[in-house]
């Protein structure tokens, strides 16, 4: 069993991403910048938001924090989202999900310029990744794409079994893994909550991607020897053993699954450094007008 490093891997692509920064800065160039929405206080959301923050600065990034309180309304939230769209010195931005239940998220998603969207999540560029075009792919499932690359996992041909139907991870991560590219050619079956044989698909599975949030939903017995496990779950469950009163854990149960598996990322330490590195690959890819001119 090889456990696969998201932290390794994605400071390896923190330094190339750095080394970009500073040849654009030596040829007098502009710095990418990114900016942030964050409403309310959410606790993942508080802590994913200064991972960003933290990441843009260790490449070298502008970055611009936006914070809202919980009550704030959702006409305030996209005059803000139209700032940003004509703010001609942000190259990319993000509204940090999930939202008070009160903001439409939809609404606030297409109100983004597309040609800023980072986060991948606006219609045109899942539409456009759905048939192969440029386009800014969705963090999460381009961080997978690049762990599977890096540790040259062979996905041609393969059996993918994607547990879990989200528009920001099962639906794309599904749509990269069998398309025309190397990741990708896989076979590949979405199973969900209404899925009658789940356990019986997980078990032909090459590899799983386990992409749910319910908790250690991925046991040793639904795993076949050899196959390959990718955890995107993180679901806060409580804990004694941590200052802060809770620990994150993944949809697989680690114990179990792990020795049977040829790969497997951890919880944390896997899938979540990678997303937050695939922002910033999107925000370089930005600010150089790579994708729309």
């Amino acid at each position: 069993m090889q456990l696969i490093d998201g932290k390794a891997i994605s400071d390896q692509v923190k330094q190339e991403i750095a080394a970009e920064v500073e040849q654009i800065k030596a040829a007098g160039g502009k710095i990418p910048h990114l900016a942030a929405i964050l409403v309310g206080h959410d606790g993942g959301s508080e802590t994913y938001v200064a991972h960003k923050v933290k990441s843009c600065e260790q490449v070298g990034f502008k970055s611009t924090l936006i914070r809202f309180e919980d009550n704030a309304t959702e006409q305030q939230i996209l005059d803000k989202v139209n700032e940003l769209n004509n703010d001609a010195d942000v190259d990319g931005f993000i509204v940090q999900l999930p939202l008070p239940k009160h903001i439409n998220e939809q609404k606030v998603i297409e109100a983004i310029d597309y040609r800023k969207d980072v986060d991948g999540f606006h219609p045109i560029n899942v539409g456009r990744m759905s048939i192969g075009l440029p386009c800014f792919v969705s963090a999460t499932p381009a961080g997978i794409m690049e762990l599977l690359k890096r540790y040259n996992i062979d996905t041609k041909g393969k059996h993918c079994v994607v547990l879990g139907r989200s528009n920001i991870v099962g639906k794309p991560v599904a749509n990269l893994m069998m398309a025309k590219t190397n990741p990708g050619n896989a076979t590949v079956t979405i199973c969900h909550s209404y899925s009658s044989d789940l356990k019986e698909q997980c078990l032909k599975a090459d590899i799983i991607i386990a992409a749910l949030g319910v908790p250690e939903f991925l046991k040793g017995d639904m795993v076949k020897p050899g196959a390959t496990v990718i955890d995107v779950g993180t679901t806060r469950v409580p804990s004694t053993l941590t200052k802060s009163g809770f620990k994150l854990t993944g949809d697989v149960k680690f114990d179990e699954v792990a020795p049977k598996c040829a790969f497997i990322t951890p919880v944390p330490g896997g899938v979540g450094p990678m997303t937050i590195v695939s922002l910033l690959k999107n925000t370089l890819l930005a600010g150089k007008k790579e994708i729309y001119k």
